[in-house]
């Protein structure tokens, strides 16, 4: 049997509905315990009826968390299907169908077939009437059309179906009998993958026409890019014919088989029997580089980035004691990162270049880094960044540094290809020593992939920039943890920006409104539990003369009673500071953050980037701080 679970009552349907459903609840469907060892594809026929969701989450045995799979809210008055990839994994796990009808009348989510089926969802031969989530753009005069079957036009010069090889098969076909204007264009599209797909994309063709029509696949990510992946090199063909073509993605992407036609003598295009594999289909194919060897933190020396030898005083390995007065570094508020100033060289003025590795060509790169800047000097040349070929010629100025906020860390996303091999270097000039400021550079990554492409929620993660990931107030006439960009009101305490991108969110409590010993605590959503260790990391800032206590509590929710897992008192650094525990909990529990308001206004506490994961963190990351917390042991610089 090809499905391994099937839900499909003849016109019957499961349903969740606004009536007996207050807007805030919602209907979770769980599937039986799946054991599924090879990729599969899970098909949904599904219906949103006035406003509400539909999600579908994997649950893993021994995780606290559940995984979004794919997610959708836009009303539709008919059926529409859905496709999701499901890994391959040799963990079993359930399914989750979560509908969130809103309280708007009418308002309904249904569900008419569940199916999963083994293989990609971008494989279809075009057998089932859902044509394996593969949509037609129209068009008012060319559209692709379901082939075969016995009852077609006798006269009709198109093809027998592929996959049965007789007229009782169907396939995909465009003609271009009805085509009126110049480039009349035909699109059929697939569903969008639900995670990143690399191998070898197959299907078969026919084409009618020598120079009639211009037939051509593409992939298109989530930002509409396209990329022509394959275009025929012969114009007609009398039989089937089969292409392979490798895809490498590290997004999700569409597959979209275009058609154009000069004119209504344009012939005819079918495909059928789409296919794909996890193996490129050719051997000269480079696989996926692993661009990791182009990341670094600067905690244990500089990775693989090297200076020039009269740039060797000007890029400085240093690191700067938890302290009041000057940041740390990004990573974790009391390690190492890079600092540029003519401080530390011999002369008035100097030219910088910090060279990365060479990575292949013909990848789309995503580099990411942060930097900081101190003293209010200009900041003209301060930092540039260039693409160097083998020859280290530059190729491309892709970014610099512009007017920004100072005494923060800020992030920088720069998306770049390049056909040759190439490497990434920083720059920074000063021509003059009174117009140059301290410039800091920490934690750079480097990925395959646009930048402009977001990676998605991760259960357990949170940055808060798009809200507060579940995180709930316990209501208390104290005070609260409020969510906030940009620089706290209260002079000398509280941070200037957040810790993800230096623009972004956070959650503090605002000393301001809260009396001495007050209170403010905010929870997780429920996590179920687990007999595996789990690793909490978070950043926190307490910056002050007054700074408070902030704590971190685990309630268990069997009894409600709370175990302390950690605790930081008074005036910590200037800087955003790394937090990691191990803890584990067999039992439903959240994990609690509490802030004490201190003696004076100057006590503002702030959190960002939590994250949860499953297993242990790592022995070398842990939050290693040799000093009590309090004021009078901050004060001390290392370069």
């Amino acid at each position: 049997m090809n499905s391994i679970f099937l839900l499909a009552l003849l016109w019957r349907f499961i349903t969740a509905d606004s009536s007996f459903m207050d807007g805030m609840e919602k209907a979770v469907l769980v599937s039986p315990v799946l054991e599924i060892l090879d990729w599969s594809c899970l098909r949904l026929v599904y219906q949103i009826t006035g406003a509400g969701s539909l999600q579908v989450h994997q649950r893993q045995e021994g995780d606290n968390f559940d995984y979004t799979l794919w997610s959708v809210d836009k009303p539709s008055d008919s059926w529409l299907i859905a496709s999701i990839d499901l890994r391959n994994t040799s963990n079993t796990y359930q399914l989750l169908m979560e509908g969130q009808p809103r309280k708007e009348t009418g308002s309904s989510v249904a569900l008419f077939e569940i199916h999963i089926v083994p293989g990609y969802c971008i494989e279809c031969n075009f057998e089932e009437h859902h044509l394996c989530g593969y949509s037609n753009h129209w068009n008012p005069n060319v559209n692709w059309y379901v082939g075969g079957s016995l009852a077609r036009d006798p006269q009709s010069n198109l093809p027998d179906d592929h996959t049965m090889n007789n007229q009782r098969g169907h396939y995909m076909y465009v003609d271009s009998v009805y085509a009126k204007h110049f480039q009349e264009v035909a699109k059929l599209t697939s569903a969008m993958t639900t995670t990143p797909v690399s191998g070898c994309l197959s299907f078969y063709y026919q084409r009618d026409q020598e120079r009639g029509n211009i037939f051509s696949v593409f992939t298109r990510d989530t930002l509409g890019h396209y990329e022509e992946i394959w275009r025929p090199e012969v114009y007609a063909t009398i039989s089937w014919r089969l292409v392979n073509v490798d895809i490498k993605a590290p997004h999700p992407l569409e597959v979209v088989f275009e058609v154009a036609f000069n004119s209504a003598r344009g012939g005819y295009v079918a495909i059928d029997d789409i296919s794909f594999s996890p193996e490129f289909c050719h051997t000269e194919t480079e696989p996926l580089v692993d661009p990791s060897i182009a990341n670094c933190d600067f905690e244990k020396d500089l990775c693989h980035y090297h200076r020039e030898r009269v740039a060797s005083k000007v890029w400085n390995w240093v690191t700067v004691k938890p302290n009041a007065y000057r940041i740390g570094d990004h990573t974790t508020g009391t390690g190492s990162f890079l600092l540029v100033n003519t401080y530390f060289t011999l002369w008035y003025g100097y030219m910088g270049r910090l060279h990365g590795p060479f990575l292949p060509g013909n990848h789309k790169y995503c580099l990411r880094f942060y930097y900081a800047l101190h003293g209010f000097r200009s900041v003209d040349n301060a930092l540039m960044i260039y693409i160097y070929d083998e020859n280290n010629v530059a190729q491309e100025k892709v970014w610099s540094l512009t007017e920004t906020t100072r005494e923060i860390w800020t992030k920088v996303d720069i998306t770049y290809t390049k056909p040759m091999t190439t490497k990434v270097v920083f720059v920074s000039i000063c021509q003059n020593f009174w117009d140059c400021p301290l410039l800091a550079l920490d934690d750079i990554r480097v990925a395959i992939g646009d930048c402009r492409i977001p990676a998605g929620p991760v259960p357990g993660e949170c940055d808060f920039e798009t809200g507060d990931c579940g995180y709930t107030q316990e209501k208390t006439d104290s005070g609260d943890w409020l969510r906030v960009q940009g620089q706290t009101p209260t002079s000398y305490t509280g941070p200037r920006g957040d810790h993800t991108t230096g623009v972004g969110y956070f959650m503090y409590i605002e000393a301001s409104l809260m009396r001495p010993g007050h209170t403010a605590r905010m929870l997780s959503t429920d996590l179920r539990g687990s007999m595996e260790p789990h690793c909490l990391i978070f950043y926190y800032h307490m910056y002050g003369s007054g700074t408070g206590i902030l704590s971190v509590l685990l309630r268990r929710g069997d009894t409600h009673r709370e175990a302390l897992l950690w605790r930081r008192h008074g005036e910590q650094s200037i800087s955003w500071m790394r937090a990691m525990l191990d803890y584990m909990c067999d039992c439903r529990h959240q994990i609690v953050f509490e802030a004490i308001r201190g003696p004076s206004i100057r006590s503002d506490i702030a959190v960002d980037d939590i994250v949860i994961k499953k297993g242990p963190c790592t022995a070398d990351l842990g939050d290693n701080i040799p000093y009590s917390g309090f004021s009078e042991n901050l004060i001390e610089f290392e370069y």
